[in-house]
C-alpha cells in the first residue's frame, strides 16, 4: 500500500540532525560520508561470548550524558543521542519554543532502552543481577517519549517498531499527518544504542561479518552494526515558506509493502519490494527516470543484496547500470530501526550538495549484484530526486523518494 494518498499538502525536510561513528552533527555527518566513512571497533562488553562484537561506534566524547533518566527510567545512549540529534533538527529548522510545544514527534526505533535492560540483568556482585538506577525494570520503548519530553513537545508521541524499517514507516506517517493536515510540522526519525541482544542474534543467524560492513562485495559474510540517531522536521511547504525556512528537500512520495514469505528472509523474486518503489515514484508523481541516486538498504548480508540487486534492475531496467548508489552502511553501519531515517537524512544532503560521494571501495563487486557503486570520485547529481530504499525482517519494505528543493516551499 501506498504510505499516504498523494493528495494534500506538499512536504519538505526544513531541519536535520546526526550522530554517528563519524561524530555529532550533520556537518561532521557529511564530512566523514565524504572522506570514506568510518570503521568498526569491539564494543565495550568484558565477556560478549560472541564470534563478532563489533560495530560502527559513535566517538566515546560525542555520546551525550543528558538526559540520564525520563522520570523514574533511567536512559541508555539511544534515547540519549535521539535527544541530541533532536535538538540540532529543531534549531536548524529555527524551530521557537512555542513551535516546539506544539511538535509531534514520530520515531521510528528497534531496540529502544535495551542496554539498560542487558545491564540490569548483568550479574553484579556475588552474582545478583544488577540494578540500574533507582528500579529494577524499565521499558524499551521510551525514545519518542524521551525526546518529546527533552523539546516539551506536546502534539502527539508515536513509535513504530517494526525492525530495521522502523524510522523508514516513521518518515512515511510523519508526512502523511502533514498532508493530512493533521499538522504543520512533524519532527521524525530515530535513535539507537549497543545491544548484546541484537548482537548476539545475528551471531546465531551467522549474519554479521567479521571484518567490516561491505555491501555488494563479493567477500561479503553478514551486516556489522552501527549506533546513532538521525532527526528529519518536515513540514507543510505552505509553512516553510511563511517561516522564510530553509528547504533541503521535498519528501515527495513514500511507499511500504509486505513479502509475507520468511521471518527473516527476503522473497528472492522481490516482487513485493519492487511494487513500494513504484508506488513511492507514483505517489511523488516522478518516473524512474527522474531518479538520480539510490541509497539502497544494502545490509552486506548475501540475499539482502542480492535481491536488492535484483528489484533495482526490475524497476530501473538498463538505467541501473548508471544509476550510482550510495552504500550507506558501508561508511556507519546498519543501524537497525533508525537505518531508513539515516538514508533519508543523507537523501536530503545529495540533494542540497547536488553530488553523490563516492562509495567505501569494494574489495571485488558480487556478479550477481550488477548495480553501479562509484567508488574513485563523487558523481553528480544531475537527476531531481533520489530514492532509499529501508526493509526488514518479515518482509516489512518501505521505500521514500526525496526530490530537490526547486520550487518546493
Amino acid at each position: 500500500m501506498t504510505a499516504g494518498n498523494g493528495a494534500g499538502r506538499r512536504v519538505v525536510v526544513t531541519g536535520l540532525g546526526a550522530i554517528s561513528c563519524l561524530g555529532a552533527g550533520v556537518p561532521a555527518f557529511w564530512r566523514g560520508l565524504e572522506a570514506g566513512g568510518g570503521r568498526p571497533e569491539p564494543i565495550s562488553d568484558p565477556a560478549p561470548r560472541m564470534r563478532s562484537w563489533q560495530m560502527y561506534l559513535v566517538p566515546r566524547g560525542d555520546v551525550p550524558t543528558e538526559p540520564a533518566r525520563l522520570a523514574h527510567v533511567p536512559l541508555a545512549a539511544g534515547p540519549r543521542m535521539a535527544v541530541a540529534a533532536a535538538r540540532e533538527a529543531v534549531a536548524d529548522a529555527g524551530l521557537d519554543a512555542r513551535a516546539q510545544a506544539g511538535l509531534p514527534v514520530v520515531m521510528g526505533v528497534e531496540m529502544g532502552n535495551a542496554w539498560m535492560h542487558e545491564e540490569r540483568r548483568s550479574a553484579g556482585p556475588g552474582g545478583v543481577p544488577a540494578v540500574v538506577g533507582d528500579t529494577a525494570w524499565s521499558p524499551m520503548t521510551v525514545t519518542s517519549a524521551a525526546v518529546g519530553a527533552a523539546l516539551g513537545a506536546t502534539g502527539g508521541n508515536v513509535s513504530v517498531g517494526n525492525a530495521c524499517a522502523a524510522s523508514g514507516y516513521a518518515v512515511a506517517l510523519a508526512a502523511d499527518m502533514i498532508r493530512g493536515g493533521e499538522a504543520d510540522i512533524v519532527l521524525t526519525g530515530g535513535g539507537e544504542g549497543p545491544t548484546r541482544v541484537g548482537m548476539g542474534v545475528f551471531n546465531r543467524l551467522g549474519a554479521l561479518d567479521p571484518d567490516r560492513c561491505r555491501p555488494f562485495d563479493v567477500h561479503r559474510k553478514g551486516t556489522v552494526f552501527g549506533e546513532g540517531a538521525a532527526m528529519l522536521v518536515l513540514e507543510s511547504a505552505e509553512s516553510a515558506a511563511r517561516r522564510g525556512a530553509t528547504v533541503y528537500a521535498e519528501l515527495a512520495g513514500a511507499a511500504w509493502s509486505c513479502d509475507a514469505h520468511h521471518p527473516t528472509a527476503p522473497d528472492p523474486r522481490g516482487t513485493q519490494a519492487s511494487r513500494s518503489i513504484r508506488q513511492a515514484l507514483a505517489e511523488a508523481g516522478l518516473t524512474g527516470a527522474d531518479i538520480g541516486a539510490v541509497v539502497p538498504h544494502g545490509t552486506g548480508t548475501p540475499l539482502n543484496d542480492v535481491v536488492e540487486s535484483r528489484v533495482l534492475n526490475d524497476v530501473f531496467g538498463d538505467r541501473s547500470a548508471r544509476l550510482p548508489l550510495f552504500s550507506l552502511k558501508a561508511m556507519i553501519g546498519h543501524t537497525a530501526g533508525v537505518a531508513g531515517a539515516f538514508g533519508c537524512l543523507t537523501a536530503a544532503l545529495l540533494l542540497h550538495h547536488r553530488r553523490v560521494p563516492a562509495n567505501t571501495p569494494l574489495d571485488e563487486q558480487d556478479p550477481e549484484c550488477p548495480v553501479w557503486l562509484p567508488q574513485k570520485e563523487p558523481v553528480a547529481l544531475s537527476e531531481r530526486a533520489v530514492l532509499v530504499n529501508s526493509y526488514a525482517f518479515g518482509g516489512n519494505n518501505v521505500s521514500v523518494v526525496l526530490a530537490g528543493a526547486e520550487g518546493a516551499a
